[in-house]
C-alpha cells in the first residue's frame, strides 16, 4: 500500500519524494507526466549553466499549453511549462533568489496560519548551501550544507554590456550591493544562480533526488505517467486514476494524496476530482464534492515588457556559454499601495541562444508583486484537454502604470552616454510569440538569423532602419517616449510573462470561502489530500519562484512528518 502518493514530479514534488521517504518505514511513490532526468541522463541543453536553449524545446514542455496574457493581447499564445522530473528548475534561468520577507508575512496576514518570515527563513536556509556567503556572519540568513548549491557570476565573468549597465544605475543612485539574498533594499547585485561544482544545472531530480535517494527500496518514480483525477471516497481522497506510460488508465490507492502538478495542472486536476466552482464543475457533468470557488482563481504572474540594446563587438560578452542573467536592478516604483522594491530589472548580457540573441543585451523588466488577478478553467473533462488560461495581466491599472514606468527607466538607462561604446540601437522588446517562433531551431530559423547577424555587423549607420524595418516592425522608443497613448498600447500589446504562475489553490482559513487548502496545506472539505507547489501561494512573492516553492515543499514534508505540536520547536533547531 502507498503511503504517500505524490501526484507531480516537479521542484515540490521531487523534494517531497526524497524529504518523505527518509522514513524506511512508509512507502512513497512519486508521478511525472515527462521523463526522467537523473544526474547522469541530463542532455547538454539542460545540463549548461546558459539556459536559453532548454525552454525552448518541446520534448521539455507541455506542448499544447497555451495563456491569455493581457486584456488587450488578444490572442492566446504558447506557455512553456516544464513536463519533465525535475519540472521547472530542469528548464528555468537557474536563479535562486528569495523575495523580501515582507512578502511571507503577507502570506500569513491573508490567511494562511503558520507562514511568515520567520517559520520560512529556515527553510529557505536548509535547502541552500550559499558557497559566496556562508559561515559567520552570515548563517543567520544563509545555509551551507543544503541540496541547492548556489553562488554569483564571478566578476572576470561578467559582460561588458552588463558591467556597463551596473555603472550607469550606480550613478542614478542605484548602488551595487553584494547579497541578493540580503537585506531587502533597491540596487543593482550580481544574481545568485544553483549551479554544482561543475558549473552545471542542478535540479530537483538531481539535487534531491541522487543515486543514493533513488536506490531507496521505499521510494517509487514513475515517469511519462499523466494524472486523470483524485479518486476520492465520501470525503476522503483514497488514491489516483492516471494513464500510464502504455496509455492505459490505472488506479492507484494510497493513504494520502498531495498534488504537486504546479499552478496550472494542480488546480485542473482538483477541478477533474470534482472539487472547484460547483457552477463550473456541473457544466462539465463533473459530480461535485466539494464546492470551493477558488479553485483557479487568484492566478498571479509577474507581468513583464523589455528595453534591448544592439550590442557593439566590444559589448558582446566573451563568455557565450556563461550564464546571461549575469546581475538584477531592483527598484521601487512609488506607485500607490506597492512596496518597496516592487520592480525587477533582469540584466541580460545575452538575449538568446542563437547569433541574433548573441549581439543584443537586455533589461528584462517585471512588476514583482502584481495587483492584477487571473483565473483558470476547465476546457473539458478530458485530462488530455488543457485547462483555459487567462492570467488578465494589467486588468489592475496600477500594474500598466509600472510597466510604463519601467519601460522608460530601462531606455533612460540604455540610451546613457556612458554605454555608447558598447551599443548602437536602443528598442523596446519582449517576448512575443513573433520572437518565440523565430527563437525555435531548425534549418529555415538559422538561416534567417544568420543573414539578419551579417547584415547588421555590415549595416553601419543603417543599422537603426534594419533593426526597426525588421526587429521591431515600425516601432521606436522616441515614438513611445514621446506619445503616453502609444506607450501604453505597446505595453498592453506586448505584456508577457515570466513563467512564474501562481496561487490558483491558495493557502487561507477554513471559513474564507476562496482559500483551497488551510496553512498546512490540507484541501478544505476532502481528507488525505494535500496541494503542495506555488499554487499555495496567498501572493505572489517579489522573486523567481522556484526556491520559494523548494521551500515550501521543505516545510509542508516536515508538516506532514512532524505532528504540529512539535513544529515550532522543529524550526528553532533548524
Amino acid at each position: 500500500m502507498i503511503d504517500y502518493l505524490i501526484l507531480g514530479g516537479g521542484s515540490a514534488g521531487c523534494v517531497l519524494a526524497a524529504r518523505l521517504s527518509e522514513d524506511p518505514n512508509v512507502q512513497v511513490c512519486l508521478i511525472e507526466a515527462g521523463r526522467d532526468i537523473s544526474a547522469q541522463t541530463m542532455p547538454p541543453a539542460i545540463r549548461s549553466r546558459y539556459p536559453g536553449r532548454a525552454y525552448l524545446d518541446v520534448s521539455n514542455i507541455w506542448k499544447s499549453l497555451t495563456a491569455f496574457m493581457g486584456l488587450r493581447a488578444n490572442a492566446s499564445r504558447r506557455y512553456e511549462q516544464a513536463r519533465i522530473l525535475g519540472g521547472g528548475s530542469a528548464i528555468n534561468a537557474l536563479m535562486t533568489n528569495r523575495g523580501a520577507p515582507a512578502d511571507y508575512d503577507e502570506w500569513e496576514t491573508l490567511g494562511a496560519d503558520g507562514w511568515n518570515w520567520a517559520t520560512c527563513l529556515p527553510y529557505f536556509r536548509k535547502l541552500e548551501n550559499d558557497t559566496d556567503f556562508n559561515g559567520p556572519p552570515h548563517a543567520a540568513l544563509h545555509g551551507s550544507d543544503g541540496p541547492v548549491r548556489i553562488r554569483r557570476t564571478p566578476a572576470q565573468f561578467l559582460s561588458p554590456f552588463v558591467n556597463k549597465v551596473i555603472q550607469v544605475f550606480a550613478a542614478q543612485g542605484l548602488a551595487h550591493k553584494p547579497d541578493q539574498n540580503g537585506p531587502w533594499e533597491d540596487g543593482t547585485y550580481v544574481g545568485a544562480i544553483g549551479v554544482s561544482e561543475q558549473g552545471e544545472r542542478i535540479p530537483t531530480s538531481v539535487c534531491y533526488l541522487t543515486d543514493e535517494v533513488r536506490r531507496r527500496s521505499n521510494l517509487t518514480l514513475r515517469t511519462r505517467c499523466v494524472v486523470d483525477r483524485v479518486l476520492i471516497e465520501g470525503r476522503r481522497a483514497v488514491g489516483a486514476r492516471i494513464i500510464n506510460a502504455a496509455a492505459q488508465r490505472e488506479s492507484l490507492m494510497a493513504r494520502q494524496v498531495i498534488l504537486c502538478a504546479g499552478a496550472i495542472h494542480s488546480p485542473a486536476i482538483l477541478l477533474r476530482s470534482g472539487i472547484g466552482p460547483a457552477q463550473d464543475l456541473r457544466s462539465l457533468g463533473i459530480p461535485v464534492v466539494a464546492d470551493r470557488p477558488g479553485v483557479g482563481g487568484n492566478l498571479m504572474e509577474h507581468p513583464s515588457i523589455a528595453v534591448s540594446a544592439l550590442l557593439t563587438r566590444r559589448g558582446r560578452t566573451p563568455f557565450p556559454e556563461e550564464h546571461h542573467e549575469q546581475a538584477i536592478v531592483r527598484f521601487s516604483s512609488g506607485v500607490e499601495g506597492a512596496m518597496p522594491g516592487d520592480m525587477h530589472g533582469a540584466i541580460l548580457s545575452r538575449s538568446g541562444w542563437h547569433s541574433i540573441g548573441y549581439r543584443l543585451g537586455t533589461i528584462f523588466f517585471w512588476v514583482n508583486k502584481s495587483f492584477s488577478r487571473g483565473r483558470l478553467r476547465l476546457a473539458s473533462s478530458d485530462p488530455v484537454d488543457e485547462p483555459q488560461v487567462n492570467f488578465e495581466m494589467l486588468s489592475d491599472p496600477r500594474d500598466l502604470q509600472r510597466l510604463k514606468q519601467a519601460l522608460q527607466f530601462g531606455a533612460r538607462a540604455l540610451s546613457s552616454d556612458a554605454l555608447r561604446d558598447e551599443r548602437s540601437v536602443v528598442f523596446a522588446s519582449s517576448y512575443s510569440p513573433r520572437v518565440a517562433k523565430v527563437a525555435m531551431p531548425g534549418l529555415f530559423n538559422a538561416l534567417q538569423r544568420g543573414v539578419l547577424s551579417v547584415l547588421l555587423d555590415i549595416a553601419g549607420p543603417l543599422r537603426a532602419l534594419l533593426v526597426h524595418g525588421l526587429v521591431t516592425q515600425g516601432v521606436t522608443l522616441k515614438k513611445l517616449l514621446a506619445d503616453d497613448q502609444a506607450l501604453t498600447e505597446f505595453v498592453q500589446r506586448n505584456v508577457g510573462g515570466t513563467w512564474h504562475p501562481s496561487g490558483t489553490c491558495r493557502m487561507g482559513r477554513a471559513d474564507d470561502p476562496l482559500a483551497v487548502t488551510t496553512g498546512d496545506a490540507r484541501v478544505i472539505g476532502v481528507d488525505a489530500l494535500r496541494v503542495c507547489d506555488a499554487s499555495l501561494m496567498p501572493s505572489i512573492p517579489c522573486a523567481n519562484t522556484n526556491v520559494p516553492t523548494i521551500m515550501i515543499a521543505e516545510r509542508v514534508a516536515d508538516l506532514i512528518k512532524t505532528p504540529v505540536a512539535q513544529m515550532s520547536e522543529a524550526v528553532a533547531h533548524l
